[in-house]
């Protein structure tokens, strides 16, 4: 009996493993979608057709790994808007109970760029997110978006000073360059999202 335990508490983890390894592909173009900012407004990914690139960052409020990056990434959209590239944030725990966020939540962040509410996890689980903040880099080809990345931002949440590996930076260069990516996967750093 307890043999059987084990085999189907192994069994739960290994199909939540590949559960998790849904959603998009690197190659793959990406579905246009649309999610509502914290003043109600709908923003669609085919608003950003003129952008070269888009970065979607799946992110939390209460996640203290998106609380580490969240001055990383807004300097990364500062420095890269003008070079057409277009980042958007999108929270995948809005209205999931209490203590999650709620829509007032993401309007009180002026980020300068769209941060949005995936009530229902709908684009998240499109996406194969699994973690926040967890990043996909989307290259436009002629109107069509195509992921390129997704995964981690850099190789130290903890401390800015001493990352090593900047791979969304190095992804975006790679992008913007016409080049292939040269990291195409990391394993994302961060707060497992829960799915309801």
């Amino acid at each position: 009996m307890k043999y059987l335990a084990s085999f189907v508490v192994a069994l739960m983890v290994t199909a939540s493993v590949f559960a998790q390894r849904g959603g998009y592909q690197l190659g793959s173009k990406v579905a246009d979608f649309s999610l509502k900012n914290g003043q109600g407004k709908t923003v669609s990914l085919s608003d950003f057709t003129d952008s070269k690139t888009v970065v979607v960052v799946f992110t939390d409020n209460q996640c203290p790994y998106a609380k580490l990056y969240e001055n990383r990434l807004v300097t990364l959209s500062t420095t890269y808007a003008a070079r057409g590239v277009q980042f958007i944030f999108i929270n995948p725990g809005v209205g999931l109970g209490e203590g999650s966020d709620r829509p007032e939540d993401l309007a009180a962040k002026n980020y300068g760029f769209p941060y949005l509410a995936d009530e229902g996890q709908r684009i998240s689980q499109q996406f194969g997110a699994t973690k926040t903040p967890e990043v996909f880099v989307l290259h436009n080809m002629g109107g069509e978006f195509v992921l390129k990345y997704k995964g981690a931002i850099d190789d130290n949440p903890q401390v800015e000073s001493g990352v090593k590996n900047n791979y969304l930076k190095s992804v975006i260069d790679d992008v913007l360059a016409n080049k292939n990516v040269s990291t195409a996967d990391k394993r994302a750093t961060g707060c497992m999202i829960k799915r309801y």
